[in-house]
């Protein structure tokens, strides 16, 4: 069959879903409650159905009052007899899949149930809404003419106690119908190469001499790919490789550090950026405007939200409220209840609302100090525990510190900089870099993942700050005294220049 009469075909059916959609852009907390109750009543037999009395829950007010906000810690002892076996812990359906995820304060990764209904009725629809939303905004899309090249993660699928962990684009990559095969490339076998510069180098082989006209993945792992693909064709810019390329959907880590170095790449004025907000736990929100910054809230993907106002943050003790309490412009950390049986789980980010009819975020951070440009997603804890490992083996003692990204800008990596005032010195700073690096890989596999190789970031970079400069620096602020502190890690470079200033 020729390719645009599959185009079309294909852009017909997902035309379809955009009259679903209509029913939540209208009807949008009707159709949050009726998830809720409906979540409840599939779990009530559950072990943590019997628990918290699912079945004797007949409001949200009662859903709120029974049932605790949990975090990944809360919770870990029911994920891990699951993964051992154990069924109807939290989730009816049988559960064997589990996303792999870094950031947990207790261990190196967390790991994430994700049940047959997240797989087909949240992440896999999703993919076909992405899609949907972005044909309905460009009817003369030509988007199914060619094939869509996806980069996901660098971790294949492994097999633990009858149950399978890896990263979430790998099991997706695993369950999709063999048909999705024909769109995209590279092929299975190769997404899901677990040796990243073998898996590089061959996507770049199978994907040189298709004709791709999207791109999906992460921006700081694309832009490697991109660079690697000119390196090998020799050609000047991404289009005289793929000159019916149109659009990228990307999401991830924030894409504005890296907007203008896809732009050098792709030199096309109506090349089309289109974003999406998902994670382990459950694919959230989708651009459906063109050229837009706000996120459409997806209400129908078997996730229930509720928000927690961060001026009122305090973790699990923090009182949440549902979708129909948020307002414009207050930032909220977000909680979900789903389909693969997180129940009010406290996510971590932070989100506000640009629009309330219909429902549209941006995403504005995470509930605690972290440095996500480039997915590493480096927190407070990971930084702390590695300071104190390269402390203990050097006999320094660190006063204060502060760590910001370095951007990649044209480079082929970026990197983190430290500012670190030392009440004890190391003898050798090289050697406390060696090991400040080593212990942040040891905790935090999505660092680790980013370091390999120097593919993304290269080794941290420590300034040794002169005795006194935080204290200088927060009275410049205004700062001293009361419950003012040193911002430990940020995803911007602001507080870092102005204290490098005064050094």
């Amino acid at each position: 069959m020729p390719f645009p009469i599959v185009n079309s075909i294909i852009s017909w059916f997902l035309k379809k879903r955009k009259h679903q959609m209509e029913l939540f852009l209208k009807y949008p907390i009707d159709v949050q409650n009726e998830l809720l109750f409906k979540l409840l009543f599939k779990a009530k037999d559950t072990e943590f159905g019997h628990q918290y009395k699912f079945d004797a829950i007949n409001s949200y007010k009662e859903f709120s009052q029974k049932v605790p906000i949990q975090t990944y810690e809360s919770i870990e002892p029911l994920i891990d007899r699951t993964r051992k076996g154990e069924q109807n812990v939290f989730w009816p359906t049988p559960i064997k899949w589990f996303a792999k995820s870094s950031g947990t304060t207790n261990s190196k990764s967390k790991f994430i149930p994700v049940s047959d209904e997240a797989l087909e009725d949240c992440h896999f629809k999703a993919g076909k809404d992405m899609l949907c939303l972005y044909i309905n905004n460009n009817p003369e899309t030509q988007l199914f003419t060619g094939k869509g090249l996806r980069l996901g993660g660098s971790s294949a699928v492994y097999e633990d106690n009858n149950t399978f962990f890896g990263d979430l684009s790998a099991i997706i990559i695993e369950n999709l119908p063999f048909w999705a095969d024909f769109s995209s490339a590279p092929k299975q076998e190769t997404a899901l190469m677990s040796e990243w510069e073998t898996k590089m180098a061959a996507i770049v082989d199978e994907t040189i001499d298709e004709d791709i006209t999207s791109l999906v993945g992460v921006p700081s792992w694309m832009l490697v790919l991109l660079n690697r693909v000119l390196e090998k064709t020799g050609k000047s810019n991404i289009l005289e490789v793929w000159p019916n390329l149109e659009v990228y959907f990307h999401g991830g880590v924030n894409f504005n550090p890296y907007r203008e170095q896809f732009k050098k790449l792709i030199p096309k004025k109506d090349f089309k950026y289109f974003e999406t907000y998902n994670a382990s736990e459950g694919f959230f929100a989708i651009q459906d405007v063109n050229h837009s910054l706000d996120l459409l809230l997806m209400l129908d993907y078997g996730i229930f939200y509720e928000f927690i106002p961060m001026d009122t943050f305090n973790d699990e003790n923090s009182k949440a409220i549902p979708l129909s309490q948020v307002k414009l412009k207050v930032n909220y950390a977000m909680v979900i209840t789903t389909n693969g049986g997180l129940w009010r789980y406290l996510i971590g980010d932070t989100v506000k609302f640009t629009s309330l009819d219909p429902y549209r975020i941006r995403i504005t951070g995470r509930t605690k100090h972290f440095i996500n440009v480039f997915g590493e997603e480096l927190i407070i804890e990971n930084a702390e525990n590695a300071l104190k490992q390269a402390c203990s083996k050097t006999k320094a003692e660190v006063s204060e510190y502060t760590v910001a990204p370095i951007f990649m800008n044209g480079k082929k990596s970026g990197g983190h900089e430290w500012i670190i005032e030392f009440k004890n010195h190391p003898e050798n700073l090289n050697y406390f870099t060696e090991l400040l690096d080593n212990a942040l890989k040891a905790s935090n596999s999505d660092y680790e993942a980013k370091r390999y190789n120097n593919l993304t970031l290269a080794m941290p970079k420590i300034n040794v700050a002169r005795t006194g400069l935080f204290y200088d620096w927060l009275k410049q602020q205004g700062k001293l005294g009361g419950q003012h502190k040193v911002p430990r890690l940020s995803n911007t470079r602001n507080h870092l220049e102005e204290i490098l200033a005064l050094n």
